[in-house]
């Protein structure tokens, strides 16, 4: 793609974007700037200036050409940084702002319809421009269809975690999300808005809406900033915007989305793609976690495959900020010097035997970590010094990140510190697993480039934990976020099982198997304790080492739901697009009643696929794909699953 502007002494406004490839240019119609903290502001840009240059790809990011456009508006100076990748329809843009400034907009009710008066003159139609924005476009035709997608993360206490909501453009009218899809019916042709930041509930600053349209013109609102977090000495930054481009079908939009997501972390096989075991998940808490039963866990953990072991809360000196009896004691935990080093009477030698013994049975060893929350984490620094600290003394670099309340910007900008310090000197080594169950924390499209998503606490003890709804939960995600970038969890079944009573969907109703298959779209975590499992459990781990060995592949292609959405009672499953012409199909049979289906797929119409089971119950066979992608499956079992390589 391309997006060419008008100078406007600095302050870009957008002359129209080309699609390279279907050879076609939108123009934008409108004469506001791109980017405006306050439309009421008419003072005139000054001091402008640019600069261009090539950042090299590491082990986080691809590489990619920044195009740096510097101005002054009053008292406010403005940074916005272009981003552009290779091979990608998506140019990203981070907004930095540095000075004084009396108003960052507030909230507007822009939903407030039913008090807003008769149309009679076209005055009536005015409204005035109130709010802050990131990124906007004003675009001719009257035939556009949109869809706003929201996300919700605090998952303890969601469990619908995807909202869509389609319409057509007309009056002003707010809507909330991270994306927002935007198609021209006449054309074929359409665009799309990602908004970098936390999910809408927790955003900073929030002002009400994510996007708002008003016919033809689409604007991405919340800064996620508010005056007084604007200082004359200190660049601050707002939440970010990507612009992207795609014609034709929904699998083309979300193919060009996936393209720029997939270049913000790299997938290293050696680093990111993990089987992991926490032992949390039976519900033990921190009472067993000690050297002697991480040892006998190791020694399980191996025979069913695992390939990092995470200890969770409790190895640690002091009492955790999880206890009851920690809370509103924060200082005093965390001022204790030796805080975040291995408990003398747990651990006796440290953390080494336990490491050791991973190295021997090919497995690595990960930690839990609560960051120091008190004062917007002032102590970014030390939390920062003890993981490298942990790093140095044992090569741990797996870390659950647990208990965040980012409250404001000086909390956000702090946090970031302390990761940033661990990944420069751990050389991009470690891996942050962002536990987003609670609080404010960075949600599905923030803070990626720093690991992946630690997605949810679910429990056989307290009968929340269902095949169909942890399924669920990424199967609607996975049109939209990299499904690789998520654990998904995956408990012993045995556990509770009078508690599910007579209960049509209770894990203890399907295998061991297929609860593990239920995670492999996404990075699979073992939520228990090995040592509770029967001997049958240990009979997946043919299944778990013959996964690993397609998973990255599996991984690095382009994971979309198909099928129907799981209900307990469906027809499911994920393909994943490695390349043109091939890749993996990934189905479920859910309790249904006909050993036979016709699946919705992103296959092309009228190609012959020829399907080869890599896992699973299903056999090889060839299928003409119809309309919508759709093929015939066959599996001889309810609640059972097969994972196909497809070629064609």
């Amino acid at each position: 793609m391309e997006r060419k502007f008008l100078w406007n002494d600095g302050q870009l406004i957008t002359h129209s974007i080309v699609d390279k490839k279907g050879n076609h240019t939108l123009f934008n119609k409108g004469n506001a700037c791109d980017f405006m903290i306050n439309a009421k502001e008419k003072a005139f840009p000054s001091n402008a200036q640019y600069q261009m240059m090539w950042v090299e790809s590491n082990s986080i990011h691809e590489s990619y050409l920044k195009t740096i456009i510097t101005y002054a508006v009053a008292d406010v100076q403005i940074r916005r940084e272009y981003r552009i990748y290779e091979d990608c329809p998506v140019i990203a843009c981070d907004t930095y702002l540095k000075g004084s400034l009396h108003d960052v907009s507030a909230a507007q009710e822009l939903n407030d319809v039913a008090n807003r008066k008769n149309i009679e003159f076209a005055a009536d139609m005015e409204s005035q421009q109130k709010n802050a924005v990131l990124d906007q476009l004003h675009v001719e035709g009257q035939h556009w269809q949109a869809k706003a997608v929201e996300f919700l993360d605090v998952t303890d206490w969601n469990n619908n975690l995807v909202v869509e909501r389609r319409f057509i453009p007309y009056r002003k009218r707010g809507y909330r999300g991270n994306l927002l899809f935007v198609k021209n019916m006449e054309t074929d042709g359409g665009f799309f808005f990602l908004k970098e930041a936390p999910c809408s509930d927790v955003q900073l600053a929030y002002p009400g809406a994510d996007f708002i349209s008003d016919f033809g013109k689409f604007q991405v609102t919340g800064l996620g900033i508010t005056s007084k977090d604007i200082t004359p000495d200190n660049w601050v930054k707002a939440y970010s915007c990507a612009l992207g481009i795609f014609r034709g079908n929904e699998l083309e939009a979300l193919k060009a989305l996936r393209s720029y997501q997939k270049k913000q972390r790299m997938l290293l096989p050696e680093r990111d793609e993990m089987v992991m075991m926490n032992t949390w998940g039976d519900r033990s808490q921190d009472t067993k976690v000690n050297e002697a039963f991480c040892l006998r866990e190791l020694e399980l953990a191996h025979r069913l495959g695992i390939t990092y072991f995470q200890i969770d809360d409790g190895w640690q000196v002091g009492k955790s900020p999880n206890s009851a009896v920690a809370k509103g004691s924060f200082k005093d935990i965390w001022s204790n010097p030796d805080y975040w080093t291995p408990d003398p009477v747990k651990y006796p030698r440290g953390l080494a035997p336990i490491v050791e013994k991973g190295k021997q049975l090919g497995i690595e060893i990960g930690i839990w970590f609560n960051p120091s929350i008190q004062n917007d984490f002032a102590d970014w620094e030390k939390d920062a010094n003890a993981l490298i600290k942990l790093y140095h003394d044992y090569g741990i670099r797996t870390f659950k990140i647990d208990g965040l309340n980012i409250a404001n910007k000086r909390a956000e900008v702090n946090l970031r510190k302390m990761f940033d310090k661990v990944l420069q000197v751990t050389n991009n080594q470690a891996i942050f697993n962002l536990d987003v169950t609670a609080g404010k924390r960075g949600g599905y499209f923030y803070f990626n480039e720093y690991g992946n998503i630690f997605l949810e606490n679910r429990y056989t003890d307290w009968q929340n934990y269902y095949p169909y709804w942890t399924l669920r939960n990424l199967w609607m995600l996975s049109k939209y976020v990299p499904a690789e970038k998520l654990q998904i969890e995956f408990l012993n079944k045995w556990r509770n099982t009078e508690k599910y009573e007579e209960d049509l969907f209770a894990p203890a109703n399907y295998s061991f198997e297929y609860l593990f298959a239920s995670t492999m779209a996404a990075q699979p975590l073992a939520w228990l304790e090995a040592s509770n499992l029967p001997e049958d459990a240990y009979d997946i781990q043919p299944v778990v080492k013959r996964y690993k060995e397609v998973s990255h592949d599996f991984h690095q292609g382009t994971i979309l739901p198909v099928g129907e959405e799981p209900s307990g009672r469906s027809w499911t499953g994920f393909q994943s697009i490695t390349s043109e012409g091939e890749g993996y199909l990934l189905i479920f049979r859910e309790k249904t009643l006909d050993e036979k289906e016709e699946l919705c797929t992103w296959l092309p119409e009228g190609e012959r696929v020829k399907l080869v089971p890599v896992l699973g119950v299903g056999k090889a066979m060839e299928v003409m794909a119809g309309r919508d992608g759709r093929i015939g499956v066959t599996l001889p079992q309810s609640n059972s699953y097969v994972l196909y390589k497809y070629t064609y």
